[in-house]
């Protein structure tokens, strides 16, 4: 029986009120920022640059695609070793050691980095293409939910390690302390990792209305209080922005303190940015694919419950890689990272049930402006590692438990030979490639991101078992 609260929730063309619309686009924010702050801190790219470069190229995204698909732009961790051995190839001993004692690439290193970034767009671009030329039911032949389904579980499984790090926090560091199995540090951030958590989990099954579209929220701002109440007690779990990833600036308001403009590189061609960056876009093609399943799966659950008819978010396939690429050249052009649709976002949507494009669009504004006003960066950036580990075990299990949606609502036999194979093989690359060689596999001297090394192996595998098909062959 339908009931009321199962009604709740917007689809991609409804509009929430200007107050809720702001409350979902911030919860939506505070998701996204982990994992984009993380990019650029990892490959060393300008913090308030990446977090501008991935609100500009969602805003781009959805009127590139009509405002029919409500996906958010955030960087890729797909292409974090190609960056960095770009980096390393190209840099000269005194970049590299600039590199290392700052954090921060170069501005040099960076705009050879933006051209790789904006090539590998075209691969995206021309994926899109081809979808649109032979549509969708084609793409299935390579990319059926076998493989989709299960790539969009590994996705979320491979990001077990950093949720539990997170969550944990056992053996890094916050403020000069060290953080120490045993230690009171240790055990308070277990706790608020905890609280976090279970308050997340509370607030997304008992409450009702407003307050159960915004569980991630809600947790987010529980975990922080549980943290202050800590600071309190001498245990600061809150973090500080290093002073390098807010140094650089196109321009200052007076010392730039309260206002700054990101710090706006432009590219410049590098032949190791080509062949190093650019294929890794194909990386982004089978997760995009499994995106686009998922959206579909939990729209059309708030469709139905609310008596509309079915949205076929797979057919605009084509059109999203087209947007993913042209976003990545966007990104690419003023010096953010290379990105693709986040599935924290998504998961984020599909446990709120707000898959509304202008949420996403007040999403994209205001990552730009919390871009240009440092206080507010140091205080999205201030929120415990503790408090984002919580959310983090959250959001990516349900990325993993979106991929068996896929399967089931799919109709993947578990008792087909071929589909048995395919899944075994691309959840095994996949987990070890990430648990054995932390993300990137190697391969004749080459390393291959782990998600691309299944998706790919799992294509391959699924045409060669696929040869003898009789439907397979009726349908070409």
């Amino acid at each position: 029986m339908t009931t009321k609260n199962a009604a709740i929730g917007y689809l991609p063309d409804e509009t929430p009120s200007i107050g809720k619309l702001l409350l979902y686009a911030l919860q939506q924010v505070i998701v996204m920022f982990p994992a984009t702050i993380t990019v650029a801190l990892i490959t060393g790219f300008q913090v308030s640059t990446t977090i501008f470069a991935s609100g500009l190229a969602t805003l781009c995204f959805t009127f590139i695609t009509k405002r029919r698909i409500p996906l958010y732009y955030g960087s890729s961790f797909a292409y974090l070793s190609a960056i960095s051995s770009m980096a390393m190839a190209e840099g000269t001993a005194e970049q590299i050691a600039a590199w290392q004692a700052s954090g921060i690439l170069p501005p040099e290193l960076i705009s050879k980095a933006q051209f790789g970034i904006i090539m590998s767009g075209f691969v995206s671009i021309a994926a899109g293409i081809i979808v649109k030329k032979f549509g969708p039911e084609k793409v299935e032949k390579f990319l059926p939910a076998s493989i989709t389904g299960s790539v969009s579980m590994v996705i979320g499984l491979t990001l077990a390690g950093s949720a539990m790090s997170d969550f944990l926090g056992i053996g890094g560091s916050i403020n000069g302390m060290a953080v120490e199995q045993g230690s009171s540090v240790a055990a308070a951030w277990l706790v608020v990792g905890l609280v976090t958590f279970i308050s997340t989990c509370v607030y997304a099954r008992y409450c009702k209305g407003l307050l159960s579209q915004l569980p991630l929220l809600l947790g987010v701002g529980t975990g922080c209080l549980a943290a202050a109440l800590f600071s309190i007690c001498g245990i600061n779990l809150f973090r500080t922005v290093p002073a390098e990833a807010l140094a650089a600036s196109t321009w200052k308001l007076g010392d730039g303190s309260i206002f700054a403009l990101p710090a706006f590189t432009f590219p410049k061609y590098s032949l190791n940015a080509l062949i190093g960056i650019m294929p890794i876009a194909i990386a982004t093609i089978p997760e995009s694919t499994a995106h686009m399943y998922q959206l579909e799966i939990y729209i059309n659950d708030v469709a139905k419950q609310k008596g509309k008819g079915k949205y076929d978010m797979v057919g605009l396939l084509g059109n999203n890689l087209i947007g993913d690429g042209l976003c990545d050249m966007v990104s690419g052009v003023v010096g953010g990272p290379a990105g693709t649709n986040y599935g924290e976002n998504i998961s984020t949507m599909a446990i709120t049930r707000v898959f509304s494009v202008p949420v996403l669009i007040a999403a994209a504004i205001i990552a730009m402006i919390v871009s240009c006003f440092t206080p507010l960066i140091q205080v999205i950036y201030g929120i415990p590692l503790a408090v984002i580990g919580g959310i983090e075990v959250y959001c990516f299990g349900a990325i993993a438990a979106q991929g068996i949606a896929i399967l089931i609502d799919k109709n993947v036999s578990m008792f087909d030979s071929k589909n048995i194979a395919v899944i075994a093989l691309v959840s095994i690359v996949g987990i070890g490639g990430q648990f054995a060689f932390g993300g990137n596999i190697p391969f004749f001297g080459a390393s291959i991101p782990c998600i691309a090394a299944a998706a790919v192996s799992g294509i391959i595998l699924n045409i060669v078992l696929s040869i003898s098909d009789k439907a397979l062959d009726n349908n070409a």
